[in-house]
Parts: structure tokens; C-alpha cells; sequence
């Protein structure tokens, strides 16, 4: 873990590396055992995250000790920020503490019910976004987080959305964002037995599908492009009706890295995602393998 970490590598990299191996060690003692052996940098940005991680878990299960949990990462990215002031992880750490806080901004902590300049925009960790944007500008899970969080707090998901894609560079994957905001709100139609037929093809959902389409997928960084942003746009491209064209060349580039959602949300039965998935892909791709065998990962 300290080797892997230790090497030269991007902003980007480095944070979803250190998620990745948090999602493994949380509920292990690996962390607590390297800290015994040694204190360094690394361990303190990797101690955030795994306490961070069992934090969202336990809040996830509704278990008491998830606001414990909380402190313990806060107080964890307080000390590693403060050892190496350049990294964004410890900033994003926070961040991602963010969507456990209340609805109501009087409950909040004052660092999840700040305002930002524009007055359409609801109050919430601006603070500690800007703090990642210092660092790594347009980090996607900083963005996300940002994202869960306004979704908790029950705010205009759909206005946050459109302005982070429209402010954001070509590269950046805040310009799938709106995609990912579609997908909520055609998951909640569809809980309500509304019609979502042509929910795809409407052309407040197309302006956001093409700009991802044409913008973001030729310019973003090919070794970064997360499997779930490749996944929502192909989704959104497939069932908006776009050409073959467009579409198989953001198939080609997921490969076998297809991620449950947002196919899961499509199917009446979510355990027959991947057919959905095989289904759609062999439309414009049917001389790829045609079975859930090929399919691996979660992204």
C-alpha cells in the first residue's frame, strides 16, 4: 500500500487509488497495523479515508457509530492537510463526509451551510470544494461528493449540475454531471409509474448527452475516464437514439468495465442489468463476446 502510493503519479490517480484501497481496509486492521510500524505522510492521508469509509458505511446502515466515525476522519484529514498542505485527498475526504449532515442547514456543521457568490446556488460545503479546486482543480470525486451532498440536503441537484458542467473544462468529468442528475430523476418517475419511454430523447436531456458526447469523452484523459461516466453517457446515448457512430466508440472504450448502475435502473428486474447492457451493446457492437462472463468489475 505505502509503495503504491509512494510513486509518481497524478492528483487524479492518487485519489481514487487512496479510495480504492480504503474500500478494502476499512473494516481490516491494516491501516492501524501500519501506523505501528510507521507514521508517516501516506499512512496519515490513508487513515482519513479508511475512517471516512467506515463512517459512510455505518451511516449507510443507520448504526450510531457512524457520526464517531466522522469525527475520527475529520480530525484525521485536519492533521494530514496540515502535514503535506498540497494534497487535495484529505480535502476530498471531508468532502465526502458531507452528504451525512442534515437537511436543514440550522443542524449542519458550519463547513456543510456556506454560501457561494451566485445566489441560485443552495448553501453547502462550498468551503471545502474550493479547497480541492486549490489543489486539483475539477476533481471528479470531489465533484461528486458535492453532488451526494446536495442531494441529501434535498437542494436543486439539476441547477448544481448544469452550472458545474458549464463552468467546467472540456477534460473534466463535472461535464457528465447532468447525466447523472437525469438518471434521478427518471429513476424517480419511474417510481411513480410515470411514462419514460422517450424520457432519453428529450431535448433538455440531449443538450447535456451531446455535450458530454462531443465535448468531454474525445478530450478526457483516457487512463482516468471513470468506468461509471463512460457507462451513464453510453446509456444515455443508446436510449436517446443516437447513431452507431457516436455510440460504439463509447462502448469500445468501457470494454469490460461495465458498472451495475445506471443499467440497473433501467431493467424492470435490477438483477438483469447486465443483459441490458449485453443487449444494448450488441446493437452497435455485435461482433464483441455476447455473454455476462466478459463483463467484469464494478468501476
Amino acid at each position: 500500500m505505502h509503495a503504491l502510493l509512494s510513486m509518481k503519479q497524478s492528483h487524479a490517480v492518487r485519489t481514487t487509488r487512496t479510495q480504492v484501497l480504503a474500500a478494502v481496509a476499512a473494516w481490516s486492521d491494516v491501516v492501524e497495523n501500519w501506523g505501528r510500524e510507521s507514521r508517516d505522510d501516506q499512512w496519515r492521508v490513508m487513515r482519513a479515508r479508511v475512517w471516512a469509509e467506515r463512517a459512510r458505511r455505518a451511516h449507510q446502515h443507520r448504526l450510531t457509530e457512524a457520526f464517531a466515525f466522522a469525527q475520527k476522519a475529520r480530525e484525521a484529514c485536519a492533521i494530514a492537510s496540515t502535514m503535506q498542505p498540497d494534497d487535495p485527498v484529505p480535502w476530498v475526504v471531508r468532502l465526502s463526509l458531507s452528504p451525512m449532515d442534515s437537511p436543514d442547514p440550522r443542524e449542519r456543521l458550519p463547513e456543510n451551510r456556506t454560501l457561494y457568490s451566485e445566489e441560485a446556488m443552495p448553501p453547502g460545503p462550498w468551503g471545502l470544494l474550493h479547497e480541492v479546486q486549490k489543489r486539483d482543480p475539477f476533481n471528479r470525486e470531489a465533484w461528486h461528493h458535492a453532488l451526494a451532498a446536495f442531494t441529501a440536503y434535498r437542494a436543486d441537484t439539476g441547477s448544481f449540475a448544469r452550472w458545474a458542467s458549464e463552468i467546467a473544462p472540456p477534460w473534466a468529468a463535472a461535464r457528465v454531471l447532468p447525466l447523472f442528475v437525469h438518471m434521478q430523476i427518471y429513476r424517480q418517475l419511474k417510481e411513480e409509474g410515470r411514462d419514460t419511454r422517450l424520457y432519453w430523447e428529450d431535448e433538455g436531456v440531449s443538450y447535456h448527452t451531446n455535450r458530454a458526447a462531443m465535448t468531454w469523452f474525445p478530450a478526457a484523459d483516457i487512463e482516468t475516464r471513470a468506468p461509471r461516466d463512460l457507462n451513464f453517457l453510453v446509456q444515455a446515448l443508446h436510449y436517446g437514439g443516437y447513431d452507431t457512430t457516436v455510440v460504439a466508440p463509447v462502448f469500445e472504450a468501457i470494454g469490460r468495465c461495465v458498472t451495475p448502475d445506471p443499467w440497473e435502473d433501467i431493467v424492470r428486474a435490477p438483477r438483469h442489468w447486465s443483459d441490458e447492457f449485453l443487449q444494448a451493446r450488441f446493437m452497435h457492437l455485435p461482433e464483441l463476446p455476447h455473454s455476462p462472463s466478459h463483463l467484469v468489475g464494478r468501476g
